[in-house]
């Protein structure tokens, strides 16, 4: 009989011990999921002078999206908070050893936390949180936030940026809940590479700062996570830079095209609106601000100094007009450009009176051998008045005569208007060139400039 009611007794133990071995069991003891406004709205502290200690931790994920323009960042990231609660505790030899149940979020007391920078929020709700069985509660969101970041992109697209996520508190200052960072800013950035998912943008470090603000009398615990990220600029390089140093290399090749018609202007036309095109492209890309990129400034000066380069193709053709309608160059063109300008660019030019003097003695000289054909036709009638008749052999001679003497003067003709447009052709040259020497310089001075900034 003894024996029965030891076995009854022990099956009893058993029973107990397997009815208290569910999770249930402990949320039925500590009430966890009977709806208490104790539980869910009231800060849990058995002492309302001590505060409330949070944990953050933070973990990013990737940059979904950068938006140049708006200045906004899309990122994925994991928040991590631990805070302590002091009503909900129990042993876990109790409960067969059971130190942490999953309660409904809606349940407990949750810290009010929310992110400054946010703009959007588009994180999926989180249903349960972690509790354990001193009281601690943990609790773990997958955050996807469209948050604001001042960009500087001087430096586009080799460039680096550093956006601020500051989590605070929007109804307990400091007296009631304090934040802290639960790891620290290197083990958070280790374990950030390793997650990150690197595509536009690369993550450099993460720095954690804490600090507390003063507002409206109170002050207020903030935790700010400062994530430096660089973008990788391949892409821009190969549709955005190449391309645009091409159409300046071809703008500069251009001048190399011969004055005389209307091919060179064309071109430099349609030069001109295939670089425009990619300074609507870089539009796209950056804010309206105070401090342009240096590329946006290179890709300016280039724009300017095409322009410069059409109007002198545009000058260009009309002295080269002028040099039909005005042969004679004027003596302020002659002394500026002719001589000043093509000293200092070290070119040859021949002087206008050199040429007159050697042609005016080449006249002389030619008069002096070769009478004109009034004397000749003199001598040659004195010669037919001397003799009875002429020949049919002479007559033939004196219509040659004519023909050279007559072939003789245009071409002297057309040599003085050539001497007189080659002087327009020159000022036309001369100027040509100098406006080339000042392309190149200019542009050479702006791409060291921008070299330099990148590899700043």
């Amino acid at each position: 009989m003894l024996r029965v009611l030891v076995l009854l007794y022990l099956g009893c133990v058993v029973i107990q011990c397997q009815e208290m071995c569910g999770y249930y069991n402990v949320t039925d003891a500590l009430g966890v999921l009977e709806q208490s406004p104790r539980l869910m709205y009231l800060r849990p502290v058995s002492d309302w002078k001590k505060p409330t200690y949070v944990t953050l931790d933070v973990t990013m994920r990737a940059v979904l999206e950068m938006d140049e323009k708006l200045q906004t960042l899309k990122t994925l990231m994991d928040l991590e908070m631990i805070w302590g609660n002091q009503l909900l505790s129990w042993e876990p030899g109790d409960f067969c050893g059971i130190s942490r149940v999953s309660v409904p979020e809606s349940t407990v007391w949750i810290p009010d936390i929310f992110l400054s920078e946010i703009i959007e929020d588009n994180s999926l709700d989180v249903l349960y949180v972690h509790l354990y069985h001193d009281g601690t509660m943990k609790r773990t969101k997958t955050l996807n936030v469209l948050t604001t970041c001042s960009l500087n992109l001087y430096k586009f697209p080799f460039d680096s940026q550093k956006c601020n996520l500051t989590f605070g508190l929007s109804t307990n200052p400091v007296g009631d809940v304090i934040l802290s960072a639960g790891s620290t800013a290197e083990n958070i950035t280790l374990v950030s590479k390793a997650l990150f998912n690197t595509g536009e943008w690369a993550l450099q470090n993460i720095n954690v700062f804490l600090t507390n603000i003063s507002k409206n009398g109170e002050t207020w615990s903030k935790a700010i996570y400062q994530i430096s990220i660089r973008r990788a600029p391949m892409m821009y390089v190969i549709n955005l830079i190449i391309p645009a140093c091409l159409l300046v290399l071809v703008d500069v090749a251009s001048m190399f095209i011969p004055m005389a018609g209307g091919e060179r202007l064309g071109f430099k036309i349609t030069v001109v609106l295939g670089f425009s095109v990619l300074l609507l492209i870089l539009n796209d890309f950056l804010p309206n601000t105070d401090n342009p990129p240096i590329l946006g400034i290179f890709c300016m000066v280039c724009l300017v100094i095409m322009i410069v380069s059409i109007i002198d193709s545009i000058f260009i053709s009309y002295m080269l007009h002028l040099s039909t309608v005005h042969p004679d160059v004027p003596a302020w063109l002659k002394l500026w450009v002719l001589k000043r300008l093509a000293f200092l660019l070290r070119i040859q030019t021949k002087e206008r009176a050199q040429s007159l003097a050697v042609q005016v003695d080449e006249n002389k000289a030619a008069n002096e051998k070769h009478p004109n054909s009034s004397e000749l036709m003199n001598q040659s009638s004195k010669q037919v008045s001397n003799g009875n008749k002429d020949t049919t052999e002479i007559k033939l001679l004196k219509k040659l005569l004519r023909e050279l003497l007559m072939l003789r003067r245009h071409l002297i003709a057309i040599k003085q208007e050539e001497e007189e447009n080659s002087e327009w052709h020159m000022v036309a040259f001369v100027l040509d060139r100098f406006i080339l020497i000042l392309y190149l310089l200019i542009v050479t001075l702006i791409a060291v400039a921008v070299v330099v900034v990148w590899a700043a």
